[in-house]
């Protein structure tokens, strides 16, 4: 029973794990020179509108992970990642650290929230999910399928939201960076800008490419 109990919250906190539902976490079957940049935890009006300016003079695309309250609060944002040729997607209305404690009823609502601001702002529907603080579980899981939504993990945690200094994260992304990877930032520090910008660098000297993880993953980023 320990054992059960003990496999089952790694796996839940674990998205590679892919143990309570399946998460895109790269594309390892890629012929491209290819990677996917995501962030998470935006729009943020101080950051993100910095993430795209360094985004466009590196001619690289991306992915947004978007909080719908944050949503809500920068339409403009949410416009300008559109207009560059960024892709969104569904990261829960409230991003609440009791997130994976929800009932699968408030999961669904969350989601369907988030979606419903995106689709009243843009016209679109969102198709890509990324769980608040990568948790999933059996309500969520549910909550998904239930939504029929696809969701992204990655295999390049970059650690960016801790301690660690501009120079560990940066190592951490491009030790052993290859085609077909998944990178998590977060648009949300300064810290973030000056990795974002060694990184683009990085891909350049490396003759890698950042494209939006649907064309990374060759999948439907709305439906």
């Amino acid at each position: 029973m320990v054992f059960w109990f003990l496999i089952t919250a790694l796996g839940s906190g674990l998205i590679g794990w892919n143990y309570h539902l399946k998460a895109i976490l790269s594309n390892t079957s890629t012929k491209t020179n290819h990677v996917a940049i995501t962030f998470d935890d935006g729009p943020n009006s101080t950051f993100t509108p910095q993430v795209l300016e360094l985004l466009k003079k590196h001619h690289a695309k991306a992915t947004f992970f978007c909080i719908g309250k944050h949503i809500e609060n920068h339409p403009d944002i949410v416009k300008n990642i559109l207009d560059q040729g960024h892709t969104i997607g569904n990261h829960t209305y409230s991003h609440a650290n009791s997130f994976g404690f929800f009932s699968t009823e408030n999961v669904i609502k969350e989601l369907q929230k988030t979606n419903s601001i995106v689709q009243n702002q843009t016209g679109l529907k969102l198709n890509l999910y990324r769980p608040a603080f990568g948790v999933t579980n059996p309500n969520i899981a549910r909550a998904v399928k239930a939504l029929k939504l696809t969701t992204i993990g990655w295999n390049k945690r970059s650690l960016d939201t801790t301690k660690l200094s501009d120079e560990a994260v940066l190592k951490r992304i491009t030790t052993s960076l290859k085609a077909g990877d998944i990178i998590l930032l977060h648009d949300t520090s300064e810290k973030t800008l000056i990795v974002l910008e060694q990184l683009l660098l990085f891909l350049q000297q490396q003759n890698l490419e950042s494209v939006t993880v649907d064309s990374l993953c060759k999948i439907k980023p709305y439906a």
